[in-house]
C-alpha cells in the first residue's frame, strides 16, 4: 500500500503487464533532457503502462529516487527493469492498495497480520512528494492507531528523540544504513535510524 497513486499504478503494471512494461522501459535514454520532459509530463495524458515506464524512469535516475532532481550518474542502465519476471511471480497475487494508513490498517488488521510501515521519516517530509501534511500530529496518530491493533507491526524510522519518546516501552532497535544522500552524522555517510515492533 502507498498514498503515491503513480508508485501504486507502477507495482500494479509490473503485476499486471510486465511484458508490455518491460517494452515500453526498453524505449528510455539516460539524459538529463530526457530526465526533465518525464518529470514535467502529465500522468493523466498517459496510459497506464507509460505513467508506470515514467515513474521507473523518474525513480532510477534522480538524486536519492526524489524523482525531483536528476542524479547525473554516468553509466546507468534504465532501459531494463532487472528481475522484472521474478518480481511479476512474487507480486502476481499481492492485493496493491492506494490507501491512507488509518483506512488500511483497520481494514486489514487480524491477529494473524504483519504489518510493516514506513512512515515519512519526521524532519524529512519535505523529501516525499505525498507527505507535506505529514506534522507531529500526523506521527502521534499513527502512534495511537498501531496502540489498537490486534496484529503484530514492525515499524521504521530515523533515529529521532521524539520517535523514540513515543514509542517509549515498545521494542526500538538502532541500526545504521549507507545514505545516498550524503553523510547525515556529519562524518561516515552513515543514517542511523529505529525498527520499532510491538512484539
Amino acid at each position: 500500500n502507498d498514498v503515491d497513486g503513480e508508485l501504486v499504478n507502477l507495482f500494479r503494471m509490473t503485476k499486471q503487464h510486465p511484458e508490455a512494461l518491460e517494452r515500453e522501459i526498453a524505449l528510455n535514454l539516460y539524459s538529463r533532457e530526457e530526465f526533465w520532459r518525464q518529470q514535467k509530463s502529465s500522468p493523466e495524458v498517459l496510459t497506464e503502462i507509460q505513467r508506470a515506464a515514467r515513474m521507473y524512469y523518474l525513480i532510477k535516475t534522480s538524486f536519492g529516487a526524489d524523482i525531483r532532481s536528476f542524479g547525473c550518474t554516468p553509466g546507468k542502465d534504465v532501459s531494463v527493469i532487472k528481475n522484472l519476471t521474478d518480481v511479476h511471480q512474487r507480486i502476481k497475487k499481492v492485493l496493491i492498495e492506494c490507501k491512507s494508513y488509518e483506512k488500511l490498517i483497520p481494514a486489514q488488521d487480524g491477529p494473524g497480520t504483519l504489518f510493516y510501515l514506513d512512515p515519512p521519516y519526521r524532519g524529512t517530509e519535505k523529501c516525499y512528494s505525498t507527505s507535506q501534511s505529514w506534522t507531529d500530529e500526523e506521527h502521534i496518530k499513527l502512534r495511537d492507531l498501531l496502540g489498537t491493533v490486534n496484529g503484530k507491526w514492525i515499524l521504521s524510522y530515523n533515529d529521532d528523540n521524539f520517535i523514540r519518546d513515543l514509542y517509549a516501552g515498545r521494542n526500538i532497535e538502532h541500526l545504521e544504513r549507507s545514505n545516498k544522500n550524503g553523510p547525515q552524522d556529519g562524518k561516515t555517510g552513515r543514517f542511523p535510524e529505529l525498527i520499532l515492533t510491538n512484539y
